[in-house]
Formats: C-alpha cells, sequence, structure tokens
C-alpha cells in the first residue's frame, strides 16, 4: 500500500518509522510518503493561509496549495481514497479500518488553524475518493495527531505487517466487542493472582472465560457497543 502524508508539520510523522511499521517500510510492504504543504507555494513567507471570508477569528488554509498538492499525488494513481481528519467528519472505527487497509493508495491531508478552504474538498473529489474521518467529539490543534492514529490503526491491519496474524482477531472491537484481560508469568504478583481458569488448560472453559470477560468488560465501559443486548 502507499500512504502519502501531507502537512506544515511533516517531521510529526517521524514516529512511524519506528517498529512494526517502519519494518513494513523497510521490507516494501508499506510505501509512506510524507510531504510539506509549503513545498507547493511560491511566495517567499511560503504562506498556507489566509484571513476568513465573512470575518471570524483565526485563519483558514489557502485553497490552491492544496489542490497543487492533490494534484501532484494522485497523478498516475486510480483515483485514491483522500483523507482529511475533521472533527466534523464520520466517526474513524475499527470496520472503517478494516475497510481503509484494503485500498491501494490512501492520501492523508492534515489540517491546521480554522481549517481548510471548503473548495479544496470538492476539488479532491474530482481526484479520487474523498472520506472526512474523525476521531472523536473533541478538537486537536491539527491533523497531524488524527492522521498518526488512523495510519497506525489501518496499517497494523495490511497483510505482512503484523508478525501473526490471529492476535488481531482476538483484540478489541474486531467482534464488536472490547478485548478480554490478557495476564503472563509470573502467576502471582504483589498479592495479585493470574484467574485459575487460565491455569487450568482446558482450552474449552478458557475460551468460554474471555468470552464472558469480553462481554463483561463491555458492558461496563462501553455499554453502547452491545445495542440493547
Amino acid at each position: 500500500m502507499r500512504i502519502d502524508v501531507v502537512s506544515i508539520f511533516p517531521s510529526y510523522f517521524d514516529g512511524l518509522t519506528l517498529s512494526l511499521l517502519g519494518k513494513a517500510q523497510s521490507a516494501g510492504i508499506l510505501d509512506l510518503r510524507v510531504r510539506d504543504l509549503r513545498d507547493w507555494t511560491f511566495d517567499r513567507h511560503r504562506t498556507v493561509d489566509d484571513t476568513p471570508y465573512g470575518g471570524g477569528a483565526g485563519m483558514v488554509m489557502k485553497p490552491e496549495p492544496w489542490g497543487l498538492a492533490l494534484d501532484e499525488l494522485a497523478a498516475g494513481s486510480p483515483r485514491p481514497t483522500i483523507i482529511f481528519p475533521s472533527p466534523a467528519g464520520e466517526p474513524f472505527t475499527q470496520a472503517a479500518a478494516r475497510d481503509l487497509a484494503t485500498r491501494k493508495h490512501l492520501v492523508f491531508g492534515c489540517g491546521r488553524y480554522e481549517g481548510i478552504d471548503e473548495r479544496v474538498f470538492e476539488y479532491a473529489q474530482t481526484l479520487g475518493e474523498v472520506r472526512l474521518v474523525s476521531l472523536g467529539d473533541y478538537v486537536l490543534n491539527g491533523g497531524e495527531v488524527a492522521a498518526m492514529a488512523m495510519i497506525e490503526a489501518i496499517g497494523r491491519l495490511i497483510p505482512g505487517v503484523v508478525g501473526n496474524p490471529e492476535s488481531l482477531v482476538e483484540e478489541s472491537h474486531e467482534d464488536g466487542l472490547l478485548e478480554y484481560p490478557s495476564y503472563t508469568k509470573p502467576a502471582l504478583w504483589r498479592e495479585r493472582s493470574v484467574p485459575d481458569i487460565l491455569l487450568s488448560g482446558n482450552h474449552g472453559a478458557i475460551a468460554t472465560w474471555r468470552r464472558e470477560q469480553q462481554i463483561e468488560r463491555t458492558r461496563a465501559r462501553r455499554p453502547d457497543l452491545l445495542h440493547g443486548d
């Protein structure tokens, strides 16, 4: 998969060269490219923002640098999926991550200030599929943190990125429930014991216990996921 990221702070994404995603890039599984939006400006100050029409606080990102960036990144690509992190977007979920992990080319556009000129989203639809996506009901300083979270969630679902693909099946949200609790050695730590069932060797009973724990944990922490069950 190819992922292009456009930001005025490209160094934000240095962390994506580490761990599993870094190894995936070295192995040629993931082609991740981060670009500075200011590369598509031509004035002395490399300006990417201006005052909003209609008045109001803050600045708005200018359309032309974005238009030039999207033109270049979409060239030669059969309609990439263009993602703009936005608090006004659709919620990002595990299901969305699974869907996006099947795409060949993703482009992330990281906004700043009061956002990006609305015409950029309209124009981007002529180049590919456009999705405005939100991590949650809160506002960040820019799209970089959200884009990093999405890239990690999507990237680890690409075949070959995670060494043991079975581990992906048992994670939170994969079956609509939160993940069951996990334990490792020692069996007794600071007067706290591992549940006896996990030491029993009875794999059927362990599977049942884990499922019960998933339901109990989801009911306690995220009852909205149970859909009235």
